[in-house]
């Protein structure tokens, strides 16, 4: 059986893949269809289940592991699969990291790295609140993908994120030591472990109905509070930090209700964007050759982006 990342177009396949989204449509003749999302561990790809029956309703469900029988098609210029059917298997004894994607380091080597940081610290309210906090999350925090779909969505995926911005803090603070190193690492690894109740897990990823209605933003300011009162700390750390949380995507039409208003809140706003858009950009030019161009992404506002060729593959 072939993987996603495997697939060529013109082949008939059979395969075992994940659904991490299934949506209805109607084409303009008035024939109902499905839009389905396919994933495993090296990837996912559109489908497409053209005139479906009532049964396949049951069988194509998001976190349903299929038996997929397909054909693989370019359309434009992106392969997608062209189902002809498929069978629901039980999951009792599945090996869920044949379809999820992990982080590309070692689970355990990114928690050895977590812990590293959170002795590292000399302030006092700084270490005690973030390793609070992040002792409260850790089951989850080390588990779970840092979003649905466009950045760091896979297993250790939040961890990953986090310590990739930590390490770039560490470096930015070394070239601008006005920054406070503490504040602006300890709001690398916190700014967004509200995503351990804004999504549901690394499978089949899902907005929760707190995610929905509060958003990861709201949920860990709240959190940041309340671990201060559980600590009986005073003075303004915990205010700073909730600050990091509420201002970190930098403006509100971006979800944050605050801009970044001391230098560690708009050095954290930075990396983060950063971060995230290197990871779409990753992702954008899976498949892409040297001298080519992305499809338009969404979130880098409908650009497409070239590949030089100096570029490796």
């Amino acid at each position: 059986m072939k993987t996603v990342a495997e697939l060529e177009d013109g082949e008939h396949v059979y395969g075992q893949f994940l659904v991490t989204d299934v949506k209805k449509g109607v084409t303009s003749n008035s024939k109902n269809y499905l839009t389905i999302i396919f994933q495993d561990a090296t990837g996912s790809i559109e489908a497409k289940l053209w005139d479906y029956a009532p049964e396949d309703l049951a069988t194509f469900v998001t976190g349903n592991i299929v038996n997929l029988e397909a054909e693989v098609l370019l359309y434009n210029q992106k392969l997608q699969l062209k189902v002809i059917q498929g069978e629901k298997i039980l999951s009792d004894n599945i090996d869920f990291a044949r379809f999820v994607p992990s982080a590309p380091v070692p689970k355990k080597d990114l928690e050895a790295k977590l812990d590293a940081y959170l002795a590292s610290f000399k302030n006092e309210d700084v270490s005690k609140l973030t390793n609070y906090l992040v002792k409260k999350f850790r089951a989850s925090y080390v588990d779970w993908p840092a979003a649905v779909r466009n950045h760091h969505n896979y297993v250790s995926g939040l961890l990953y994120h986090s310590l990739t911005m930590a390490d770039l803090a560490e470096k930015v603070c070394q070239i601008y030591p006005s920054l406070n190193r503490d504040v602006l690492v300890a709001g690398t690894l916190i700014h967004d472990i509200g995503k351990t109740i804004e999504l549901s897990g690394p499978v089949a990823t899902q907005f929760t109905l707190e995610g929905k209605l509060l958003g990861h933003i709201s949920i860990m300011q709240a959190e940041v509070r309340e671990a201060a009162k559980e600590l009986n700390m005073t003075g303004e750390i915990p205010v700073i930090m909730e600050h990091m949380v509420l201002s970190h995507h930098n403006k509100p039409e971006f979800g944050s209700p605050v801009p970044p208003l001391t230098r560690e809140a708009l050095a954290l706003s930075m990396i983060d964007d950063m971060d995230a858009k290197m990871m779409i950009l990753d992702k954008a030019y899976e498949g892409v050759n040297p001298g080519e161009f992305t499809q338009k992404i969404f979130t880098m506002d409908d650009r497409y982006f070239y590949l030089p060729l100096y570029s490796k593959k």
